[in-house]
């Protein structure tokens, strides 16, 4: 039996094919073969079409149906994850009624504030764990308020993963995990934010169907099946989140373990059985994969907007055309420090750890004499790691203290300056493994169509590439002070 694992991402999507036996990846294909286009009509805004993320996919897989490595019609089990907080609306014919506003868009951060100042009373931090803040529901909340045509229409809101699967199967439902992104999981209660759909005066009958994070989402439909060349027989058996499934994809399910990744946007996500979160919501608690009301297992995520969008915009201005393997190559050659140029990579909207702050990117102490290029490619990925360990510090703040931090060998994780500023900077261990975000879906689909017993026969496989000593940890800490209270600085404006 061959699993399918499709990772909607916001540059693209990337689908990977894994014998259900060796647990070995066959293939992987993604399209485009260039940065997906984010929408942006006004400052702060982020918009996809969600018709575009399905066209995507098609390709996708047909490229890899095409290497003629694999027989498709042995794909019995179809995982999906996706790029998370996302909004489709779509009407009874199932079509989207506008664009997706994705993840990173800040529209509705000033309705999200208002929620919680007159919901914080009744305890909806403790019950939800996280403030409304820009999440799915208060999306949502924005389009009944800005756009009430569009709002009459709506069938049924989702999560982008939860479009992807109904393009496939027509069925719309959801699962606790992804609904909880949308900060419409009570975990007092485990179940439905009856709370906040009152407050915003959204109907109940616009949630999708809950069902288990492992579950059949829906068998595909024919007349998909046929264009995809998929069995009649394939379905969808699990859905989540890109953070909790990259979790997963390293084998990060128990209290303690970590994950961090650095693409397009940069996270840690780390797992606890406690019932935590951050007084700020600078910090987000949601339901992981494995939990369930008797063996609570959450995931507390910090994100930073910026990350890989940060360089890329660098590569993109300053490159010259090289690629990023010669941009590393570079920047390791400037010494730690980057001889004094800082950079702050907050330029992508509002960030949560940052109290929803938009405080905009920056570059600092530049000197036109000493310095060139290399030096800010440098200093680029030293701002990027020493975001993360002012996000670190904060989950450290709520009682969690990480010792390894795993991820994947991939995005900026290539760059050994990058991996090196990030051990030194938050003096932890690193482990890097070969393992993607469409490899953990499709173990994932695995594990929810029964194929695997458990997640240690589902990851049997897995290989650690590189582990990562923490170097130059005196030197980091002083680096990261200065770049601090720059931060500081600003903030406090």
């Amino acid at each position: 039996m061959l699993l399918l694992g499709i990772d909607l991402g916001t540059s693209s999507i990337k689908v990977s094919i894994v014998d259900a036996v060796s647990k070995k990846k066959i293939v992987s294909t993604q399209y485009p073969e260039t940065e997906a286009e984010i929408l942006s009509d006004r400052s702060g805004w982020a918009e996809q079409d969600p018709q575009t993320w399905w066209n995507y996919t098609k390709v996708a897989i047909k490229k890899a149906n095409a290497t003629g490595l694999y027989n498709p019609q042995e794909i019995g089990a179809i995982g999906i994850a996706y790029q998370m907080h996302g909004l489709v609306v779509v009407d009874q014919n199932l079509q989207p009624l506008r664009h997706a506003i994705i993840w990173c868009d800040s529209r509705a951060v000033d309705i999200g504030n208002d929620a919680i100042a007159d919901l914080d009373s009744v305890g909806f931090m403790q019950s939800h764990l996280n403030s409304p803040g820009n999440f799915t529901a208060s999306k949502l909340a924005w389009v009944k308020q800005h756009e009430p045509s569009v709002y009459e229409k709506i069938y049924k809101f989702m999560l982008p993963g939860d479009y992807l699967g109904m393009c496939l199967t027509g069925e719309i439902n959801t699962n606790p995990s992804s609904i909880s992104e949308g900060i419409l999981w009570d975990f007092h209660k485990g179940g439905v934010s009856d709370t906040l759909l009152e407050y915003y005066g959204i109907d109940r009958s616009l949630v999708p169907d809950i069902v288990p994070i492992f579950s059949d989402y829906g068998r595909v439909l024919p007349e998909v099946a046929a264009e995809l060349g998929l069995p009649a027989h394939a379905f969808v058996a699990f859905k989540a989140g890109d953070q909790p499934n990259n979790a997963l994809s390293l084998n990060v399910l128990e209290p303690g373990e970590v994950a961090a990744t650095a693409g397009t946007s940069g996270v840690i996500y780390a797992v606890t059985d406690q019932l935590l979160y951050d007084r700020e919501s600078r910090v987000n608690t949601f339901a992981h994969v494995n939990h369930t009301a008797e063996a609570i297992r959450l995931g507390v995520l910090l994100c930073i907007n910026g990350t890989g969008i940060q360089n890329s915009w660098i590569k993109r201005l300053t490159g010259g055309g090289l690629d990023y393997a010669q941009l590393n190559a570079h920047a390791s050659a400037v010494p730690i420090g980057s001889e004094g140029v800082s950079v702050q990579p907050f330029g992508n909207g509002a960030e949560r750890m940052l109290k929803n702050r938009t405080v905009g990117a920056h570059i600092e102490q530049l000197d036109f004499v000493r310095h060139g290029p290399a030096h800010l490619w440098r200093a680029a990925q030293e701002g990027i790691a020493f975001s993360f360990r002012y996000g670190l510090d904060i989950l450290r703040e709520n009682g969690l203290q990480p010792t390894v931090i795993r991820a994947g060998h991939a995005n900026l994780f290539l760059s050994p300056v990058f991996q090196q500023s990030f051990a030194g900077a938050t003096n932890v261990l690193v482990e890097l493994f070969d393992n993607d975000g469409s490899v953990g879906a499709a173990l994932g689909a695995g594990l929810g169509a029964g194929v695997f017993a458990d997640r240690n026969e589902a990851f049997s496989g897995l290989q650690r590439h590189v582990t990562v000593e923490p170097t130059d940890i005196d030197l980091y800490e002083t680096l990261y002070g200065k770049w601090k209270q720059s931060l500081e600085r600003k903030l406090s404006n």
